[in-house]
């Protein structure tokens, strides 16, 4: 019985992660989205916290080490065009400010006058939904809109100099450029009067990289110190997948350590989260596909930082900020600072372009790798590699798929030789059984004779179900986590590979206009992994144990409904494995002259068991 209770034990363990994992998680954490995505459309269209500006100090503009107060630059100024207590229009808001455009291969948007603020970017190759016409993913949106997401750049002064500089209601002048383009940078400037003429000059590349570089020109005959400081602000605590296996928050590398990653809530809890003062490193805020990270200029040091406060009206407000070292500024003198933004898709070619051709350290851990990096990656630039042959994610999955099965042939092969073996010495498994059924002792010593005599090991059949584990979460995680399988299609009803099978038998896959709820969600393709695990299944002859038979009957049953709301492209993975393996088994049982039970063990289901004979003596007439 050991083979049996080790498979079981596999079979239990598996059973248990992934259903607890279903009902106990996956299931509450979608209808929970459900529910927040209804909320947050609802919310734009109903009140908002106080629109954002960008006063020192209060606002979360980062003060300079050892000031005896705030910095003494000008108060804030609310935005133009915001009602207090209410969030405006976004394109309200755009519209009451003066612009400078930004288009480009990738992004589309523009740059605030009024502040000299980047707070609107569009992202032009992605959409909302799978439909073509729906709206492309706004990435940034101005203070006063609701969800206000922005990135902010300024410096300040040592608290009592007598420095005017620009805020938040500043408005700043074109000196050169129309349209921030890929090949086309654009020059802001502002004149504070008093001898200091501030400049903000902004590049882009064809992606997603933007460069902002400060400077401030001594005109005057007196020296100044100045603070650079460059802000991600994003009001209200942002919708999250809630996937433990997937980080979204705020991120950040700070010199040569390993990543950090911080919950929203952790930032809440303390208010302000102060990180070690460096002279390299990232920081900003990750969503699942998306992020925003300010990259300060090498070799400079600067203290980063997470802050969290609450603005007038309520509502949640982080930042992610980085201050400068003192920039000092002598008569007739200028001086700059230059700080990349990412903002966009967190597309793997090119954050890991960024990594490799700006030295950015980590950059790469801006998406959620896991633990099992060196799985997870790999996978993924395999399945990348044959997207680029075949042209179709779902295709290259089914051929990664084959590739794992060749790479694992001479282990699977072993086990299913050695299973095969342990059905050819079952008469004898069984006569040791009878023989000892009052002995478990010698029974149990007979049985691992009989394997040593034979050379079978009895965890054999455990060792395919081991082996596809790590690749099955490897596979989730690259599923779940790139954006190149987002709204990836197949073939058919499949549109989306990271997204469920949106069929389901319980409304004859679309026949009757129901949409039941999503634990009845039973699509097509999580039926044919049930039936393919079925066959696997029936492949081995039907186990002298009921409840064990039981088990393998219901199983298949409990792994479709379970599996049912994984992506499809994880579904379709492990139906096809599972074909593979009974192509595979079936072969191996063949050539060792082992008779494939198949047949049998399905027609077996269907027969009527015999009735167990009475053994109850009868009473001899007299």
């Amino acid at each position: 019985m050991m083979e049996n209770k080790n498979m079981l034990l596999a079979i239990a363990l598996s059973i248990a992660v992934l259903l607890g994992w279903q009902y106990f998680y996956v299931s509450p954490q979608m209808e929970q989205q459900r529910a927040q995505l209804a909320q947050q459309q609802a919310q734009q269209q109903a009140t908002a916290p106080q629109p954002t500006t960008a006063a020192p100090g209060a606002d979360g503009v980062p003060v300079p080490p050892g000031a005896g107060g705030a910095p003494a630059v000008p108060g804030a100024a609310p935005a133009a065009g915001a009602v207090p207590g209410a969030p405006a229009n976004r394109a309200a808001v755009l519209a009451a400010t003066p612009r400078v455009p930004i288009d480009t291969p990738s992004l589309s948007g523009s740059i605030n006058l009024r502040g000299a603020r980047l707070d609107d970017v569009r992202l032009k190759k992605y959409r909302e939904t799978v439909d073509p016409q729906s709206p492309t993913i706004v990435l940034f949106s101005p203070a006063g809109a609701a969800d206000a997401y922005y990135s902010d750049f300024g410096m300040v002064a040592d608290a009592g100099a007598n420095v005017a500089l620009p805020a938040a209601d500043t408005e700043w002048t074109v000196e050169s450029g129309s349209t921030l383009t890929a090949e086309t940078p654009v020059t802001l400037a502002w004149d504070n009067g008093a001898g200091l003429v501030f400049r903000r000059t902004f590049s882009v590349d064809p992606d997603y990289m933007f460069n902002v570089s400060q400077s401030v020109e001594n005109r005057g005959e007196t020296p100044v110190t100045l603070y650079g400081y460059g802000r991600i602000v994003r009001d209200g605590v942002p919708h999250t997948s809630g996937f433990f296996v997937l980080h979204e928050g705020p991120i950040g590398v700070f010199g040569d350590a390993g990543v950090t990653e911080l919950s929203y809530s952790d930032v809440q809890d303390d208010g302000a989260l102060k990180q070690p003062t460096v002279t390299s490193g990232w920081l900003g805020f990750t969503d699942k596909y998306w992020a925003a990270t300010l990259i300060p200029e090498g070799d400079r040091t600067f203290n980063p930082a997470f802050r969290h406060d609450v603005p007038t009206g309520g509502g949640d407000r982080f930042q992610a900020d980085y201050l400068t070292d003192g920039l000092a500024v002598a008569p007739g003198a200028t001086a700059s600072l230059d700080t990349r933004v990412f903002a966009g898709a967190k597309e793997v070619s090119i954050v890991d372009g960024y990594q490799d051709n700006l030295g950015i350290h980590n950059f790469e851990l801006l998406i959620d790798w896991g633990w099992f990096y060196f799985i997870t990656k790999p996978m993924f630039f395999l399945i990348d590699f044959f997207y680029r042959l075949v042209g179709n994610f779902g295709v290259a999955i089914l051929l990664v798929t084959v590739l794992i099965k060749l790479a694992f042939f001479p282990l699977a092969n072993k086990s299913y030789v050695s299973m095969s073996r342990m059905k050819l010495v079952q008469p004898q498994m069984l006569e040791i059984r009878e023989r000892f059924k009052d002995d478990k002792v010698k029974q149990q010593q007979a049985l691992m004779q009989l394997y040593k005599d034979q050379k079978i090991n009895p965890l054999s059949g455990c060792l395919p179900i081991v082996v596809q584990i790590p690749v099955f979460f490897a596979l989730y995680k690259v599923l779940f986590v790139t954006i190149e399988m987002r709204h990836a299609p197949f073939f058919g009803w499949i549109r989306d590979l990271a997204a469920p099978d949106p069929t389901t038998i319980f409304n004859l896959f679309g026949l009757i206009p129901w949409d039941p709820p999503q634990l009845l969600m039973l699509g097509i393709w999580p039926i044919i992994m049930g039936i393919t695990m079925f066959l696997q299944m029936k492949l081995n002859p039907t186990p002298p144990d009921p409840a064990q038979a039981m088990i393998f009957n219901w199983m298949p049953v409990i792994f479709t409904f379970m599996l049912a709301s994984f992506p499809a492209g994880l579904v379709i993975y492990w139906a096809w494995n599972n074909t593979l393996s009974v192509m595979q088994q079936a072969f191996i049982m063949k050539r060792q002259g082992v008779k494939i039970e198949l047949w049998d063990n399905i027609t077996a289901l269907f027969k009527k068991k015999p009735k167990p004979t009475s053994t109850t003596p009868t009473t001899p007439s007299k």
